[in-house]
């Protein structure tokens, strides 16, 4: 264990979030107002990943049903990965592939909006969100990592963060799904 390569490993982290704001405050803006749009509608914020993309998509959710940095109504937002007894139903009788796309299905609807956080764009069960949120006619964004794989040709939008390591990759996303809901809670509460 080093004290420098505690420093190293937090200036790297630091460089990669100046460059991505550099690169992307534009998209986060952009991402910002959809989701202020989908819920000035009336629709619900639709959240999914897988592993530590999933811890994210629920954190994220959270944020927008209780609260992120001031007291406000609830806002309509739920994580595709929370329900253990569907999750594990529909990869027992249909495939991992499906287990958010079944739910898309089911659940989403116009004005609805589906985020999905992937640091590869690789997973089977992201690419099928993002047809079956296409077929229910429902914007689809995306959190990207490592060029943003296949995903990045099946969503509405993406900020594909510039980086080939999994922990910052998320650890990006995350900050910037933080700056977004703090943008949202300043349109939708000011």
């Amino acid at each position: 264990m080093s004290a420098e390569r505690v420093r190293d490993t937090l200036e790297r982290l630091a460089e990669l979030l100046r460059d991505t704001g550099a690169a992307h405050a534009e998209t986060v803006v952009r991402f910002a107002a959809r989701y202020a749009e989908a819920l000035k509608a009336g629709g619900t914020l639709w959240f999914a990943g897988n592993g530590g993309s999933a811890a994210d998509a629920q954190h994220i959710a959270t944020e927008y049903v209780v609260r992120y940095a001031r007291s406000r109504k609830a806002l309509s937002a739920a994580a595709l990965t929370t329900d253990t007894s569907l999750l594990t139903a529909c990869g027992n009788d249909f495939g991992f592939d499906e287990v958010f796309a079944r739910q898309i299905e089911a659940l989403v609807r116009p004005p609805d909006l589906v985020v999905l956080h992937s640091t590869s764009g690789e997973s089977p069960n992201l690419l099928r969100a993002a047809q079956a949120a296409r077929s229910a006619g429902v914007l689809v964004l995306a959190l990207l990592g490592r060029g943003g794989g296949p995903l990045l040709a099946l969503v509405d939008d993406a900020l594909v963060v510039n980086s080939n390591d999994t922990a910052r990759i998320q650890e990006v996303q995350l900050a910037i799904e933080h700056v977004i809901c703090e943008l949202v809670e300043r349109e939708l509460a000011p």
